[in-house]
């Protein structure tokens, strides 16, 4: 599993270069979880300091580990739908310790990598039609867009009726968001290695010294000291009532969402690499689900929620990352986060949302590889491509073009041709959305 030569093989220089610029890519468009997956835990009560160190931590280990077993330049960090959920449902809203949660989410992690060793996780990738492959990378790229619109204040909460709508463009924020994407789409059209990494900081340095969203550190550095590991095992005192059968739905809401979360952003990551096969399948696919199964049961251990593969990868993929030196740099960034916490406060959100509206833009392009001439292939895909921003979950997105494929398939008289793996799904499916499962 384990491709030693893979890594050691003497590289170029400018191809060493550029892998490195593409890890510091996808770390600054990554680095907000720093800073907002403490501020949410925090709702749990669980330490700020703690779940900080243990953000960076559990990303830093994750990363490499998914480095070294799948030579892919995919990162991990904290899921910021599966943290939301675990502050707000599990904790906040059913009143349970947020060790109790770190516990459920370390049995989550086990269960993958249970699954995963059966071939279960491989199974459903190979069981999905090649153009809901491809719409589910497309609804990952619109759903990256929209975070960054919503986090460059460009698209705000709206009335009722409208649900959003257009922000200030005359805010700071805004101004910094669409400078910063106008340098990012310039240097990708001028072919410019690394250009979504120059627009984030062309657009931190106007946030800071332009508008004073931020400001720059009078140090670089802060000491981690003792209370920043309170986090790290302490969901050891909440396992036996995490075994409950009362938290069983809890468990099963873990599961469903880690599972097709991970399998929409590899598909998406992939597809943006050109790492897919003809069929739509990703190569040497068994590491990268371990790995990612390892992330979730680590960030529990950790206290900082269930690590997983992130999204943000294919920015770091599209400035030319494609191997395991890309993970690596990231790995090495969150380490460094440990201790340069000051200097990562300088880069506001608003200057990471060009880079991550760019993404979304590069990520359409699997639009056009989509059978939009056979209903039953175009409207599971449609709806996977609308249901993933506008649900703002991608395991949503996933589970309803699922559902439509079954759906029209048994509908129109081919049942027959939906593979069974698929109906398995749909059952699950259906029943996630059901009221019985907490949300």
């Amino acid at each position: 599993m384990f491709d030693a030569d893979a890594i050691l093989l003497p590289m170029t220089r400018p191809a060493r270069k550029t892998e490195f610029l593409a890890g510091l890519t996808t770390f600054m468009t990554m680095s907000y979880i720093i800073f907002a997956n403490p501020a949410i835990l925090s709702v749990a009560g669980v330490p700020a300091a703690g779940a900080q160190t243990a953000t960076c931590l559990g990303a830093a280990l994750a990363t490499a580990l998914m480095a070294a077993m799948s030579r892919y330049p995919l990162a991990l960090a904290p899921g910021m739908g599966l943290n939301a959920f675990l502050a707000y449902s599990v904790c906040r809203g059913m009143g349970y310790d947020w060790e109790i949660g770190m516990a459920v989410v370390v049995l989550e992690g086990l269960i993958l990598m249970v699954l995963v060793g059966l071939g279960l996780r491989r199974w459903i990738m190979d069981a999905l039609p090649l153009s809901l492959k491809h719409a589910i990378g497309v609804g990952i790229g619109l759903f990256i867009a929209f975070i960054g619109l919503k986090m460059g204040g460009i698209i705000v909460a709206g009335p009722p009726e409208t649900l959003v709508r257009l922000g200030s463009l005359g805010a700071p924020e805004a101004l910094v968001a669409l400078a910063g994407l106008a340098v990012t789409a310039g240097m990708l059209a001028r072919g410019v290695p690394g250009g979504l990494l120059i627009g984030i900081v062309a657009s931190s340095l106007l946030a800071d010294v332009g508008f004073g969203l931020a400001h720059l550190p009078g140090s670089v550095a802060a000491a981690v000291a003792a209370p920043n590991f309170s986090t790290v095992w302490k969901f050891w005192g909440g396992l036996d009532e995490a075994l409950s059968l009362r938290l069983l739905p809890v468990l099963f809401a873990f599961l469903v969402t880690d599972f097709f979360d991970t399998m929409g952003t590899v598909i998406a990551v992939g597809h943006q690499g050109g790492f897919l096969d003809r069929k739509g399948n990703l190569p040497r696919l068994g590491p990268v689900l371990l790995a990612d199964s390892a992330a979730a049961a680590l960030g529990g251990a950790l206290g900082c929620s269930s690590v997983t593969t992130y999204l943000e990868s294919a920015s770091g993929v599209a400035a030319g990352g494609r191997g395991p030196l890309t993970g690596y740099t990231v790995a090495a960034c969150f380490l460094v986060a440990m201790f340069l916490n000051p200097l990562a406060a300088a880069v506001p959100a608003c200057a990471v949302a060009p880079a991550l509206i760019a993404v979304g833009f590069l990520m359409m392009r699997g639009v056009a590889r989509i059978g939009w001439d056979r209903v039953e292939e175009g409207v599971p895909a449609f709806l996977t491509i609308l249901m993933t921003p506008l649900s703002f979950s991608i395991a949503t997105g996933v589970g309803w073009g699922v559902l439509a494929t079954v759906v029209v398939a048994g509908l129109s008289g081919r049942a027959g041709r939906v593979h069974p793996v698929l109906w398995a799904c749909a059952a699950v499916f259906a029943v996630s959305f059901s009221p019985l499962v907490p949300r």
